[in-house]
């Protein structure tokens, strides 16, 4: 048996939404994340997972049937190219435009894009311009 990965942020350990249609949001979260070079891990059990995220129906054991409501999650991109191509890939699977690609007045540099999943989650993406990581993630592997 080989070792698991997993690798972590700093302050979030998983958030998990639970969406009406798991199918549409799987489809709209493996188009988005990929552009983000963040894989997708499909199980059987009624939800999927990236990273940090946890994308779950109602049906799921861990949800309890209830819908998690409407969140803002920001995903980091690694250029202000990958924000563009993530706000196309979002449109062309199902969300709905909440803020072009474009500076916004947050700090300097800062580029985002927003979108409205399936669900109406708000949905980022954000460049925030030359910066210099300590390290990429944390690896935690068991």
């Amino acid at each position: 048996m080989g070792t698991t990965q997993l690798h972590r942020g700093r302050l979030i350990d998983h958030i998990q939404l639970v969406v009406r249609d798991l199918q549409l949001s799987r489809e709209f979260y493996t188009a988005v994340l990929n552009v983000l070079e963040i894989p997708v891990i499909d199980t059987t059990d009624g939800y999927f997972w990236a990273d940090e995220l946890v994308v779950s129906s109602p049906e799921s054991a861990e949800s309890r049937g209830v819908l998690t409501g409407r969140h803002h999650l920001a995903f980091q991109a690694k250029d202000r190219a990958t924000v563009d191509a993530f706000y196309r890939a979002a449109l062309a699977h199902g969300a709905r435009d909440n803020g072009a690609p474009g500076e916004r007045a947050y700090h300097p540099g800062y580029y985002a894009a927003f979108v409205l999943d399936p669900d109406g989650n708000n949905i980022e993406a954000v460049h925030h311009g030359e910066a210099r990581r300590s390290a990429p993630s944390v690896t935690i592997g068991f």
